[in-house]
């Protein structure tokens, strides 16, 4: 019988999820269309490969088994798996059609909605995915300002203007990489001391997981303006979650242009680039930026309606409610366990990260064996809490129920030294993103 959302005596069978991975590695390369949702993220032999459904905060794998699930499609569900409203309005939308020879009205509704809850939508284009609208916005910047270089801070997708800073920057040519750099966040510093006369821009996440320190935001606006530089807030995972205006609205700083995918569609393919009027009129006639999808009718409905919903229901303050408590008494069990010193909960309520410190082993082999435990649990769990409206106090109460049951096994195996013994399957690889000396370049000018 499957495993449940339990504390099951065994490990779930994972048969199907093997098979099925097996076939895949016979024609796909890699096998995973998303790097965050691979294999290499899961601990091997343990964690299922596959999943087949979801309701709500819980989703099923191929083999059955079901779990209380903290990764939320690494992001975009911020309602939950299956929201009534949302899917009401995929449905109402697909009777009339998904996609069509002339605009949408959608299209329509979904720019003025925008235009009243994000701070700088003076203007608004829409389109598919998050690395469609942070190369626009890099593109229509040089554009706007006659220059060529990007400052970067964070993950921005893959185009070549951001991989080119990354190690996987293989079959970018040697003068596009040297147009990209990168700046240490909450260092002003860093950015000052590349920021030159031919940057046209700045991007960054407004944050990740660390807070700005010392009006950080304000400062680093200040300086892009006096250096005639355009300010672009790549708010993927800040947008709609922080606050329904995203971290402009959060913290008082308005970019000059800012991106948008996760979280506002419930899952829905969807992106937005809002921006200062005088800047997005480029896309008019000097700057393109088109694609067939872009007015793909079930995605802009379920926009409508995510927006409206986490508007409506206050869901920011919902997701930071429910946050607080997993990442407060995570802290507290660990503190009250003595273990504090090597692991953490952290970040922004509505999204928080537990992490392990090498004072006490591989931070890879702690991270697989807390994950190991609670799908043991029935936890889904890769060292994130992405909050959604769909996570219950009965799911944060089970959650943290899960954790005592845990944490101990971990200190124990931390003080034997034994935590790779008692791993049962290969660990979990390191996260290609990164965001503290992310491939800094020198800090001469670039």
């Amino acid at each position: 019988m499957p495993n449940r959302v339990a504390f099951n005596e065994d490990f779930p069978v994972i048969t199907a999820s093997e098979d099925l991975y097996r076939r895949a590695a016979e024609i796909m390369t890699p096998v995973t269309q998303t790097l965050a949702k691979g294999p290499g993220q899961y601990i091997g032999g343990v964690a299922p490969k596959y999943l087949k459904r979801g309701q709500g905060s819980h989703v099923w794998d191929v083999d059955g088994n079901e779990f209380l699930d903290y990764n939320m499609a690494i992001g975009p569900l911020s309602l939950g798996y299956c929201y009534p409203r949302v899917d009401e309005a995929i449905l109402a939308q697909l009777k009339d059609g998904i996609t069509f020879s002339m605009m949408h009205e959608l299209e329509v509704e979904l720019a003025e909605l925008i235009h009243q809850v994000i701070p700088n939508a003076e203007s608004i284009r829409i389109s598919k995915t998050g690395a469609d609208v942070t190369s626009a916005a890099v593109r229509v910047a040089r554009a706007y300002t006659g220059r060529k270089k990007i400052l970067c801070c964070g993950y921005h997708g893959w185009h070549d203007w951001y991989i080119s800073v990354t190690s996987r920057s293989s079959g970018i040519p040697e003068e596009i990489r040297e147009l990209s750099a990168t700046f240490e966040y909450n260092d002003i510093a860093s950015l000052k001391a590349a920021l030159d006369e031919d940057t046209a821009c700045v991007i960054l996440e407004p944050f990740v997981f660390e807070a700005p320190r010392n009006n950080f935001l304000e400062e680093l606006k200040a300086v892009c303006q006096a250096n005639g530089t355009l300010l672009i807030f790549d708010e993927m995972w800040t947008g709609f979650r922080i606050a329904v205006g995203g971290a402009q609205e959060y913290f008082g700083v308005t970019a000059d242009l800012a991106c948008y995918s996760k979280a506002f569609a419930n899952g829905m393919p969807v992106s937005l680039l809002t921006g200062r009027k005088e800047i997005m009129e480029l896309f008019k006639e000097e700057v393109f930026f088109f694609t067939t999808f872009g007015g793909e009718a079930l995605s802009l409905a379920a926009a409508v309606a995510t927006i409206r919903e986490m508007t409506e229901k206050q869901v920011p303050a919902y997701l930071a409610e429910k946050g607080r408590r997993l990442k407060d008494g995570y802290n507290a069990l660990a503190a009250e366990l003595g273990i504090d010193g090597y692991t953490r909960c952290t970040g922004y309520d509505c999204r928080t990260l537990v992490s392990f410190d090498a004072s006490a082993g591989n931070p890879l082999e702690l991270k697989s064996f807390v994950q190991q435990e609670l799908i043991k649990k029935g936890i889904l769990w890769s060292g994130f809490h992405n909050m959604s409206f769909s996570h219950s106090d009965e799911d944060i109460e089970y959650t943290l129920k899960a954790y005592r049951a845990v944490l101990p096994l971990l200190k124990e195996a931390v003080a034997a030294k034994e935590v790779a013994a008692r791993l049962r399957g290969t660990p979990v690889e390191a996260v290609f993103r990164k965001v503290n000396n992310f491939n800094m370049k020198p800090v001469s000018k670039v």
